[in-house]
C-alpha cells in the first residue's frame, strides 16, 4: 500500500513539472522609476538585489525555480509583489500614488517587513539581508524623492483622493 502511495506521489510530482507559470522576464522598463527619479548607483544596487526580483518586470530566477511546486510558490510572490509595487511601471502611476509608494517603501523597510523573510531563508539571496545602514540608505532615498515631489508639485496632487461611496439603490 505504501509503495502505491509513493509511486502515485512520484507520478504527480513528475506530471506537475509540465505545468509552469509564465516567467517574469519581460524587462519592459519604459516607465521605470529611474526615468523620472534620481536613483544613485548604490541605491540602485540595493533595489536590484533586495527588491527587483518581486517588484519589477525582470526577475532573476534561481535554479530551483525550475522545479514544481516551487515555481508556483515563487510566481505567487512575484505576482503579489508587483501588484503592490512595480518599479518598472512606477512613473505610469498618478503622482499621489507614487508619493504614497515612497511612503510605503520607508514604512516596509523600516519595519523590516521587506525584503520578506522567505526571500532570505537558509542563506538564499544573502545580498538581500540588508544591514541597518543599507536600510537607512533606501529610506533616506525614498524620503528625498518624497521631498522632491513636495517641492515640485502642488500639495493637493500628492494626496490620494478618497473614493466617494455610490448612492444607495432603491
Amino acid at each position: 500500500m505504501l509503495k502505491k502511495i509513493l509511486l502515485g506521489l512520484g507520478l504527480v510530482l513528475i506530471l506537475i513539472q509540465f505545468f509552469r507559470p509564465e516567467k517574469n522576464e519581460s524587462d519592459e522598463n519604459t516607465d521605470d522609476i529611474s526615468t523620472k527619479y534620481n536613483v544613485p548607483e548604490d541605491v540602485n544596487h540595493l533595489l536590484k538585489v533586495s527588491c527587483n526580483d518581486c517588484h519589477s518586470n525582470k526577475t532573476e530566477y534561481p535554479w530551483y525555480s525550475n522545479v514544481q511546486p516551487v515555481a508556483w510558490f515563487l510566481n505567487n510572490h512575484v505576482v503579489d509583489g508587483k501588484r503592490h509595487l512595480n518599479f518598472s511601471n512606477f512613473t505610469k502611476l498618478p503622482l499621489a500614488i507614487q508619493y504614497h509608494k515612497f511612503e510605503e517603501v520607508v514604512e516596509m523597510v523600516e519595519e523590516k517587513e521587506m525584503p520578506i523573510p522567505s526571500y532570505t531563508y537558509l542563506g538564499l539571496h544573502s545580498e538581500a539581508n540588508l544591514t541597518q545602514e543599507q536600510r537607512d540608505k533606501i529610506m533616506d532615498w525614498s524620503k528625498a524623492q518624497m521631498a522632491y515631489l513636495k517641492a515640485n508639485y502642488p500639495a493637493d496632487s500628492l494626496v490620494r483622493k478618497k473614493r466617494s461611496k455610490p448612492a444607495p439603490t432603491k
